[in-house]
């Protein structure tokens, strides 16, 4: 490859304009998102989804970002326009919360490609040459001038992000593509059931991540085309993505060329919500929250430290191989292999194993949770046990995975709901 000119990739994500699809119900999730849309829910002690990809943009040089929102987006609008309305758009940068307001129909955003084609007025606005679609939704760090650099350098008209999957992980979730030498989309198959397998690997198959990068007028022909075809599901992988893959002009990014750059979740369940939390409690965890360099910004609450107390016999304040964040009191208590979010109150004798509380969650004394999800807010009464016994889990009207996980939510417990 010749060579580039100083400050190439920054010239190129300077003139990207990024949307964020972050719309999405996470209906897999059960009532963890009953009350908020997936991209506002909770991970790893202090963050929401949404400031993954929010922050990769960021530390990418992407200063230009609009955040597309449509179910319950109370608590996500609320949380973006604290954590992230500081951008000054006269120093030529933005995060815009782009609301369904229909612009161009009397319907709600239909599909992902009809999210992005309602804001096409505001994307026009800001002149880029660069379009970059990025799904809402997944737990990774990418820089992302690396995409648009090989989008640019390969005459590429759009580029799927991509990355390899076992084929069980695949099947009937994700996008599957099949790709020439060169990395040329040659087919498409939306969530098979049976997807095609890597021609150097039978075990996996490459999954499209749900970011995809554009020539902007590129991508302004197919969303007028797909709106004015009849039939159409206004999606990108049912429909944008199959049609334009025969013209030669699409191709597939692989992310990540090791396993320390390749870590990418899809949090879509309540057991993948689950192990993704608990894979930060391991002392070199895969997802590195502490790299000073690539930081992961986020609405940051302003608490006191957290706090253990008591040490006596058989009363002592403990979190072995645990995350705890600020605000959380440990009162005699013990945790193991769990996260505990801001504000999480823990009381004497209570033995916690395996868990994720969620903020503002109290456990009262004397009680034994394993295995279990508990979601913001909730008050769990004395004496209560958890995770121990699956029918009496479910007698209670908690949620139990195959796998064994239980979701415990304030509805669950009788008390006042909401997110």
């Amino acid at each position: 490859m010749a060579k580039q000119p100083s400050r190439y990739i920054s010239n190129l994500t300077r003139d990207t304009y990024a949307l964020i699809l972050a719309g999405g119900r996470g209906s897999r999730l059960y009532e963890l998102t009953n009350w908020r849309a997936k991209p506002a829910l909770y991970f790893g002690g202090k963050f929401r989804i949404i400031d993954f990809p929010l922050s990769n943009c960021i530390n990418s040089g992407i200063r230009n970002v609009g955040v597309v929102t449509q179910y319950k987006s109370h608590s996500l609008i609320r949380h973006l326009v604290r954590g992230w309305g500081h951008f000054k758009k006269e120093l030529g940068e933005s995060v815009e919360i782009l609301p369904a307001s229909q612009r161009f129909s009397d319907n709600w955003y239909e599909g992902t490609a009809d999210a992005v084609f309602q804001n096409i007025d505001i994307i026009r606005d800001e002149l880029p040459k660069f379009v970059m679609v990025l799904s809402g939704d997944h737990i990774y760090r990418m820089d992302y001038g690396n995409l648009i650099a090989k989008h640019a350098e390969s005459g590429a008209k759009m580029t799927v992000c991509c990355i390899p999957v076992p084929l069980e992980e695949a099947a009937g979730q994700f996008g599957v593509m099949s790709v020439d030498e060169n990395y040329k989309i040659i087919g498409f198959e939306e969530k098979p059931e049976h997807p095609t397998p890597l021609p150097n690997d039978p075990e996996k198959c490459l999954a499209s991540m749900g970011n995809y990068v554009f020539d902007t007028e590129f991508l302004f022909e197919q969303l007028k085309r797909d709106a004015e075809k009849s039939g159409s599901e206004r999606d990108f992988g049912k429909d944008i993505i199959p049609s334009i893959i025969a013209d030669g002009s699409v191709y597939a990014f692989q992310f990540g060329s090791d396993d320390d750059e390749t870590y990418w979740r899809d949090v879509g369940t309540l057991d993948s919500f689950w192990q993704a939390n608990m894979e930060l409690v391991a002392p070199v965890p895969a997802l590195n929250l502490y790299d000073k360099k690539w930081p992961i910004w986020t609405y940051q609450e302003q608490l006191p430290p957290a706090k253990f107390v008591w040490e006596e016999d058989n009363r002592r304040g403990t979190a072995i191989n645990s995350v705890v964040s600020g605000g959380c009191i440990i009162s005699g208590a013990t945790l193991r292999r769990s996260i505990c979010f801001s504000n999480a109150r823990v009381h004497s004798y209570s033995e916690i194993e395996d868990s994720v509380l969620l903020p503002d969650v109290e456990i009262e004394r004397n009680c034994r949770i394993r295995k279990a999800i508990i979601d913001r807010g909730c008050i769990v009464p004395e004496g209560t046990v958890i995770g121990h016994s699956k029918e009496d889990d479910l007698a209670r009207g908690f949620r139990v995975t195959d796998k064994g996980v239980v979701l415990v939510t304030r509805e669950m417990l009788g008390l006042k709901v909401g997110y």
